[in-house]
């Protein structure tokens, strides 16, 4: 059982990204469109835990599924959707979790939605400052349960996250 730590905002993790950034379009070559920083590491000063998250667009999904065993070999482990549609998600382990890839085809929803929610939390500090409050709260009801942890944040993301798509909506 993994144990959930929430660590202060790291200095390195823009780094980290640019690292993991580089070697995964080198793996993955045309069939990656655009690479993001998203997640609580990609927020400067956010608490977070220590896992980078990596948002691919992809051409075409199922040219990416032609692409796992690169990332398989690269030190990932593939989930496939891993409960959401159209995604494909890897993890890389070790003794501890270092990167997420979650990956979509370009103009899929849930890429505007992580971009939407990173965004809002990178402008409005005030509120990042409050998530990194929530987050520390979930840490320590439940420390050994991720689906615990997630679900104690859901409603805090979900209530930002359509201030975040309505701003969007509010510019066109």
């Amino acid at each position: 059982m993994r144990e959930i730590v929430v660590v202060p905002y790291d200095e390195k993790w823009p780094e980290l990204f640019n690292a993991e950034s580089f070697l995964i379009k080198r793996l993955l070559g045309e069939v990656a469109k655009d690479i993001h920083h998203i997640g609580s590491t990609s927020v400067p000063g956010l608490s977070a835990k220590p896992v980078i998250d990596v948002l691919v667009e992809v051409s075409d999904i199922n040219e990416l599924d032609q692409c796992t065993p690169a990332m398989v070999n690269a030190g990932y482990v593939a989930r496939g959707e891993n409960g959401i549609a159209g995604r494909r998600y890897f993890i890389k382990e070790g003794n501890q979790r270092s990167h997420q890839v979650h990956a979509f085809s370009v103009g899929d929803r849930q890429v505007l939605r992580h971009l939407a929610f990173r965004d809002y939390l990178r402008k409005h500090t005030d509120i990042a400052m409050a998530y990194a409050e929530v987050k520390r709260t979930a840490q320590l009801l439940y420390k050994n349960d991720a689906q615990g942890y997630s679900a104690f944040k859901t409603p805090f993301i979900e209530h930002h996250l359509q201030l975040a798509l309505n701003g969007l909506n509010d510019r066109c």
